[in-house]
């Protein structure tokens, strides 16, 4: 499949049957700014060295940040909309996109209103089919820390693989943890929603 890397500037509306995925406008700066506020997301993340630091992230900065999101041609940020709700409570990105290997980085967080219902996996799963069938990406990886085990089984549920481990390269609390690189070919994508019928969301 050809790289189609204006997919990724042309801001999709991802629909599946839990989230919705849209482009971030700035007013959703204060949701946000609640989102990357909540210690596990800070924790999880790596964004401090200390679980008890207050959030790095300034209300301002965020409405500069969102708002411009949209104006980004080489990476796609999507909010992840609670469908059952209408609450923004996370976002999902594809980053550090290298049009030569055809490749990209992806990431998920979710605050405390979006965990525990498979909204992650779900938004994961729509971002993913984007980046495979429409954007034409060959291969999508991402970075999990040790100690957030929940993640990497639900990557691992997606198909993701272990590539390899960046050996005690995070520092929180003063103590050392391991980050494992995973990585999605689109081949194993095609034969995984092949096997699943499509690709229904968050199943």
């Amino acid at each position: 499949m050809t790289l189609d890397i204006g997919a990724l500037a042309r801001t999709p509306v991802l629909e599946g049957d839990l989230v919705r995925l849209r482009p971030f406008v700035e007013s959703d700066a204060e949701a946000m700014h609640e989102v990357l506020a909540d210690p596990e997301v800070q924790v999880l993340t790596g964004s401090v060295v200390s679980s008890t630091d207050t959030s790095p992230f300034d209300l301002d900065g965020l409405r500069a940040w969102y708002g411009s999101r949209e104006d980004q041609d080489d990476r796609l940020d999507l909010g992840v909309e609670d469908r059952a709700s209408g609450r923004l409570v996370g976002e999902v990105v594809l980053n550090e996109l290298d049009p030569a290997a055809a490749s990209a980085n992806i990431r998920v967080l979710l605050g405390p209103q979006g965990r525990g219902r498979g909204l992650g996996t779900e938004a994961m799963r729509l971002t993913l089919a984007h980046a495979f069938e429409r954007v034409g990406l060959h291969r999508v990886s991402l970075h999990v820390i040790s100690h957030n085990p929940r993640a990497r089984h639900v990557y691992e549920t997606l198909g993701f693989v272990h590539e390899g481990t960046l050996r005690e390269s995070v520092v929180l609390d003063g103590e050392r943890h391991d980050e494992h690189v995973m990585s999605l070919l689109a081949h194993e994508w095609s034969a995984l929603t092949a096997a699943k019928g499509a690709h229904p969301p968050g199943r």
